[in-house]
């Protein structure tokens, strides 16, 4: 691999580093957010995390058509300028609504970001490297959850709105954009200029059904864990930082050798996000102490860091060269609906299911949840074909 080329893959990687920042990087600060807006409800206070889905899926479905008239490098720098400005906006304002306004921008920001921060490997990579590279990709991810939310935990002890300072990271990525990023036009299946083909979601739909499970199972993570362990065992918000940075810093070096992993267990790898996710989150739920929580952080890391690139390097295997413009948004879509619906699902269940007074009533829900995914993946994936061998190139 040429210099050339080194930097285009890192600029790719650049916006998968940011991605995640969108809803998980303020996490560590959504119970000292919450003190600050007390008279606000639980479901409101959260959707500062989870309203930026609702936005993300909505831009995902109209993506195909913003690329029919629109270069990837266009779209790119667009929705980078507009993720530093709603994100870093929100360090300016004391209203709730107003906050929740830009949360939705940032959205709309991830939505534009999102689909090519994978789909461009696709396009510009061959199928037998998509393994390695969804599995950088994903780690990418990670990290920028690990990089995100040390900052915003740290910031957040200083006040709560300086959390959203972390939002400025998307202006180096701005850059290598600028320089480094071709300006293609995308080709795309879509003749008819729709913004969204039910077909495609029918050819997909094992990885986009997957991908909306785990991430509903996943985002009970950054939506509860810090309120919870605070009540659960009174923990702090920087020991409840660590807590979660150790999880994301598992889940990025998990995605560094997902190439690896994907050639070792071919036949069973599919098995092991559901698997990890019902032990992890059966620790979170019987937790008494930090180690429990370290375990169980441990599990959920590693069904996270291989369920990602798993799903990813399947469907753009499946989607080919149109990947980006096809499979891509439906995906993310997928992801985000999934960050989207967690909290109210898991909270609404989580009452219906146990009493109010259980506070760890969203990791049993969570487990069931993750059980049903195991299902999922037994009945849409036992006799799939597998990708081409990468050769650990």
């Amino acid at each position: 691999m040429n210099n050339k080329s080194k930097m285009l893959t890192a600029t790719i990687l650049s916006m998968s580093l940011l991605t995640v920042m969108a809803a998980a990087a303020i996490a560590p600060a959504m119970g000292i957010i919450k003190e600050h807006f007390s008279n606000a409800s639980d479901i409101l206070v959260q959707l500062i995390i989870s309203l930026p889905a609702l936005s993300i899926i909505i831009t995902n479905l109209f993506f195909m058509k913003i690329s029919s008239f629109m270069r990837t490098r266009t779209i790119a720098i667009i929705g980078l300028l507009l993720y530093v400005v709603s994100g870093t906006t929100c360090f300016f304002l004391d209203n709730i609504y107003l906050i929740l306004i830009m949360r939705a921008l940032l959205g709309v920001s991830v939505g534009l970001i999102m689909p090519l921060s994978t789909g461009l490997l696709s396009y510009f990579y061959p199928p037998e490297e998509q393994a390695r590279l969804m599995g950088l990709s994903s780690a990418m991810n990670q990290m920028g959850g690990v990089v995100g939310t040390l900052f915003a935990g740290f910031l957040s002890s200083i006040e709560w709105n300086y959390s959203f300072l972390v939002y400025l990271f998307g202006l180096v990525a701005l850059l290598m954009i600028m320089k480094w990023l071709p300006n293609e036009k995308l080709e795309t299946s879509n003749k008819r200029g729709k913004a969204f083909e039910p077909r495609q979601l029918l050819k997909f739909h094992p990885s986009i059904i997957g991908m909306l499970l785990l991430t509903m199972i996943f985002f009970v993570f950054p939506t509860n864990f810090a309120i919870i362990s605070s009540r659960q065992l009174h923990l702090d918000t920087g020991t409840i930082t660590l807590l979660m940075v150790a999880l994301d810093l598992l889940a990025f070096f998990v995605g560094l050798i997902f190439g690896k992993l994907m050639r070792l267990f071919r036949n069973v790898i599919k098995y092991f996000p559901p698997l990890c996710m019902i032990i992890g989150y059966i620790f979170y739920a019987e937790a008494n102490n930090i180690t429990m929580l370290l375990v169980g952080s441990a599990f959920i890391g590693l069904g996270n860091g291989i369920g990602v690139p798993y799903l990813l390097t399947i469907a753009s295997i499946k989607g080919g060269k149109n990947s980006a413009t096809t499979v891509m948004p439906l995906i993310s879509a997928a992801l985000y609906l999934g960050q989207f619906i967690s909290p109210i699902i898991m909270l609404s269940l989580s009452d219906i299911l146990f009493t109010t007074n259980d506070i760890v009533g969203p990791y049993k829900v969570t487990v069931v949840i993750s059980v049903i995914f195991l299902l999922q993946v037994f009945l849409t994936r036992k006799f799939q074909s597998l990708p081409p061998e990468d050769n650990g190139k």
